[in-house]
């Protein structure tokens, strides 16, 4: 593997996806849902640090299972957005 994480379209959406979660969570309604707010948190930005952790190791292997542990995260913050609704 030859690119930074920095090159991969995943993770530039990773890092939008994360500010607008973060955006959300300042929400006046979710002011004291400390809990919610720390797990969805550390959801989001599992993300982004499974795609970066991954592709360090130089080895496509290792990189498709580190974004599986991504794409994992990915459902978790989508089940918690539906549950904030």
């Amino acid at each position: 593997m030859t690119k930074s994480f920095e090159e991969f379209d995943v993770h530039k959406k990773g890092i939008v996806l994360t500010k607008l979660v973060f955006e959300l969570l300042n929400n006046k309604s979710l002011e004291k849902e400390f809990g919610f707010k720390d797990q969805i948190k550390r959801a989001v930005v599992s993300i982004t640090n499974n795609i970066v952790e991954g592709s360090e190791y130089n080895s496509n292997r290792q990189f498709t299972r580190y974004l599986k542990i991504s794409k994992g995260s990915c459902a978790e913050v989508r089940n918690m957005l539906v549950l904030s609704r």
